[in-house]
């Protein structure tokens, strides 16, 4: 962590994917939006104070109406 890191923040590694382009891949075609890596699980690091921040943070950019699914939220150390 870096030096200028808020200590009351908690970094959380969410892994998700897109179950659209999920669909799309097994049927043989790319989503008109999103790359096809999205069918597999992607990591991606969040600071928040809690696990329901974090996880508020991850639907602004990655939303659920998008086809966005949390697979797993793990609080790293």
């Amino acid at each position: 962590m870096s030096a200028f890191t808020d200590h009351r923040q908690t970094v959380f590694e969410v892994e998700l994917h897109n179950q659209a382009v999920r669909e799309c891949v097994k049927e043989n075609r790319s989503h008109d939006i999103f790359d096809d890596r999205w069918a597999d699980v992607q990591t991606r690091e969040v600071a928040a104070c809690d696990e329901m921040k974090a996880l508020a943070m991850i639907e602004n950019t990655y939303p659920s109406s998008d086809g966005f699914v949390v697979d797993h939220v793990k609080r790293l150390v």
